[in-house]
């Protein structure tokens, strides 16, 4: 799930090329030139920006929130304290100080909402959520959070590549919630809880039917409803589950369930780690 996203990096840094090339003649080509003083207020914005925008380039981002902030604080009227906000959170973003990250985007956002880069603070702030995605057992408050982010992406930007790629991240963050109801959903099967358990599993096929749990949720509907003597609703459930994964393991253990003598699939199942792979890049 954690690439860096170094082509958003590259994205950034065309946007700022026309800023960054016309300050290089502040600074004399050397990287010890662009390291920051002590007294950084006597430096030129442009400047300061350039020495930022280096300082990103060679992966040192604590040097660089440090560049960007100072063009905040000592030049906050200059035409490029507003880019400075905009790549100090990105800078924050790298190091994994996500809340921090949020705060300036939130800021960027509400002060410069007429910004050319404004797609990619949205963007940007989506990923700070989509990266504290945590594991499908737990709790799943962030992944909504980092859902309803990417959603806005996708509603604001339409046409961006922005949002091409927040479509996929969506489909990540619907298999981690939909896994969560699987969860919570073998927890209550297990312990003789059927009715709570056909709620988990039904919401799974009702709310998330894109994601790679809906076989397996099918399934333990066809379990459950035998358990309980419905067989034509474990049949229906089967036949549903027949009709869309005619090839899934699933589907031939309720196949097996429901028919004498025949044989349930062979082998494990992908776990949820397989079953994402092709949603990570």
């Amino acid at each position: 799930m954690r690439t860096r996203l170094h082509h958003s990096l590259r994205l950034t840094l065309l946007l700022a090329a026309p800023l960054w090339l016309g300050a290089c003649s502040q600074w004399n080509g050397k990287d010890d030139s662009l390291a920051p003083r002590a007294d950084l207020s006597a430096e030129s914005p442009d400047a300061l920006y350039a020495a930022g925008m280096d300082a990103l380039r060679q992966e040192r981002y604590a040097d660089a929130q440090g560049l960007f902030d100072t063009v905040e604080r000592e030049h906050p009227y200059s035409t490029w304290a507003t880019s400075a906000t905009l790549m100090s959170a990105y800078s924050d973003y790298q190091r994994n100080r996500y809340t921090e990250a949020i705060g300036g985007l939130n800021r960027f956002i509400q002060l410069h909402p007429g910004h050319r880069d404004i797609a990619y603070a949205y963007y940007l702030r989506s990923l700070c959520y989509y990266e504290q995605i945590v594991d499908s057992q737990r709790d799943q408050k962030g992944t909504e959070l980092a859902l309803a982010q990417l959603q806005e992406v996708v509603n604001r930007f339409p046409d961006t590549s922005y949002a091409r790629d927040a479509s996929l991240k969506m489909d990540l963050a619907r298999d981690h919630l939909a896994g969560q109801e699987m969860e919570v959903g073998r927890f209550y099967q297990a312990r003789g809880l059927p009715q709570a358990a056909i709620g988990r599993f039904r919401r799974v096929v009702d709310q998330y039917q894109t994601t790679n749990h809906v076989p397996e949720a099918l399934h333990r509907l066809t379990e459950i409803y035998l358990s309980l003597g419905l067989v034509d609703e474990a049949r229906k459930t089967a036949s549903v589950l027949g009709h869309n994964y005619p090839g899934n393991s699933w589907y031939q253990d309720s196949y097996a369930l429901l028919v004498e003598g025949a044989a349930p699939a062979q082998g494990d199942r992908p776990g949820f780690v397989k079953r994402s792979l092709n949603w990570i890049f």
